[in-house]
């Protein structure tokens, strides 16, 4: 939760500069009017950040790359990747991590999709 926060804070920082070009744009008119159209146009623009910060899915996969590991399907010394979360999936927590060379993390991907846990 607490790195939806901190990215939470960073969009709301992001928001500032919109704000100003906005009222700047506008300074000759009435400040609430002008200061009401930069809120609006920040709604329509941050509405989709903050539904992608807040949603419970995750729209991306993020795997960990480490270099000189026994694949845990083969055992052969070589570079190994594991997923680590994508929308179902989740090892964030994992104690033990299982790395797998490219070959075998292609099998354990496709038999996710099977799955239907992975898209």
């Amino acid at each position: 939760m607490i790195k939806k926060y901190f990215l939470y804070l960073i969009r709301w920082q992001l928001s500032t500069p919109i704000l100003a070009a906005v009222l700047l744009l506008m300074a000759s008119q009435n400040k609430l009017w002008a200061t009401v159209v930069a809120n609006f146009i920040g709604g329509l623009i941050f509405f989709w950040v903050d539904r992608l910060i807040f949603s419970h899915k995750f729209p991306f996969a993020f795997w960990t790359i480490k270099e000189e590991v026994h694949c845990s399907d083969c055992d052969k010394l070589c570079r190994g990747y594991r997923l680590v979360k994508h929308e179902k999936y989740d090892k964030l927590k994992d104690d033990k991590p299982k790395f797998r060379c490219e070959s075998c993390s292609k099998i354990k991907s496709k038999a996710l999709r099977d799955m239907g846990i992975i898209i």
